[in-house]
């Protein structure tokens, strides 16, 4: 397609917004109805008429997975790297010191005496990464933004060397190889949480979908996104294997493999919806609330069972609770999410002395959050052969 009849460069793909809720939600049905009751007696609530079902849902955090890794590579085109890096920080941290620190301050006030909290805990945390400080997180559910955030150093070091995006996919077929052969062959640790091999999968077919909707549509790049997916579906039912061994639950590996395959394929799908028949007002709502639920719902919605323990019916407290996240993961997104982006934006915008107004980027350029709402371009069917 020519240039000049390229679609608006800012037309919205609004089924992602509706995606990564999905993704949030079968997250918290996993957590709530199969997780928190299960062996380690996080709550004594369960719901077992839904558990055939929701023991699927820990697969939501591989979908949000492969939606970062296309997300990610659009927004880091046409930026340098200390552009994607006020962009990245601002977009996770104020969201996220918010969450945690409600969560800090529930569990303080009302976990005793399933859980407990401390300053110290609390300090290792605002790092994100408390473990590396002998804390543990302050909700399980952070070890998914660790991956998200070692995700992003290797795109800004990517973007520093002058690699992307133009030697994306000779990367892409070398992480594929080191993940393959880390999980068969080496088993480190190390190189696991270094290369993000046990989700590498996920977040490269983002990527390589990335390239295809970008426009560079050949032979490497369709090789290269079959074979990411392949890879995931494989690494879905590795992802498994600790649930089956630690709680005892029975998940076929055919259809864990298919759900790894079907986590791509409807992020594609999304990809060439153009619009959706909701008013825009409730589906910007709904992407900006995602990224809080996912934060908020774990630890706080466990103590709420076990504060109601006996008060109502097992189902209706997971549905009242359900909506109260809900509508706190909005509370927080509106009125301490945004304005908090908009001043760490400006802050390390001013520190790294970073323009006020950026040059516009070309039209394969965006700053999109992975779990807000999402503005993508709709990009030439054809891209100049400089780009390819």
């Amino acid at each position: 397609m020519p240039a000049s009849a390229a679609p608006p460069a800012h037309a919205r793909v609004q089924a992602l917004d509706l995606l990564r809720l999905f993704a949030a939600l079968a997250v918290v049905a996993y957590h709530y109805t199969v997780r928190g009751g299960a062996d380690d007696h996080l709550t004594w609530l369960t719901v077992p008429e839904v558990g055939a079902v929701s023991q699927y849902g820990f697969l939501g955090v591989q979908l949000f997975f492969v939606i970062s890794g296309f997300v990610i590579a659009f927004s880091a085109e046409g930026r340098t790297m200390r552009e994607f890096f006020v962009a990245r920080a601002a977009r996770i941290y104020p969201g996220f010191i918010a969450c945690m620190t409600l969560t800090f301050v529930v569990l303080l006030v009302f976990g005793a005496p399933e859980f407990h909290a401390s300053i110290g805990q609390w300090l290792a945390n605002l790092a994100i990464v408390a473990p590396a400080a002998k804390q543990p997180f302050m909700d399980g559910a952070y070890w998914s933004i660790v991956y998200e955030i070692v995700f992003y150093v290797w795109v800004a070091a990517l973007i520093a060397s002058g690699l992307f995006p133009r030697h994306l996919p000779a990367i892409v077929l070398g992480w594929l190889a080191v993940s393959l052969a880390n999980e068969l062959f080496l088993g480190s640790g190390a190189v696991r949480r270094l290369f993000l091999t046990d989700e590498s999968g996920f977040f490269a077919a983002g990527v390589m979908l990335y390239m295809a909707f970008s426009g560079r549509r050949g032979p490497a790049t369709w090789a290269l996104l079959i074979a990411a997916t392949a890879l995931g579906a494989f690494q879905a039912d590795w992802s498994a294997d600790w649930n089956r061994q630690h709680f005892g639950i029975a998940l076929p590996h055919l259809t864990l493999m298919i759900c790894g395959i079907a986590a791509v394929a409807v992020v594609a799908a999304c990809l060439t919806i153009r619009r959706l028949p909701l008013p825009a007002t409730l589906i910007l709502a709904i992407g900006g609330l995602t990224y809080p639920l996912y934060l908020l719902h774990q630890m706080i919605g466990f103590t709420i069972f076990n504060r109601l323990q006996g008060v109502a019916p097992a189902g209706l407290i997971v549905a009242g609770t359900i909506l109260l996240m809900l509508v706190a993961a909005w509370v927080v997104y509106r009125f301490v999410e945004r304005p908090g982006q908009k001043l760490a934006k400006r802050f390390l915008s001013r520190i790294l002395r970073l323009p006020a107004r950026q040059p516009a980027k070309p039209a394969t350029a965006f700053a999109i959050p992975v779990f807000g709402p999402a503005s993508l371009p709709r990009a030439p069917r054809a891209m100049p052969s400089s780009t390819t």
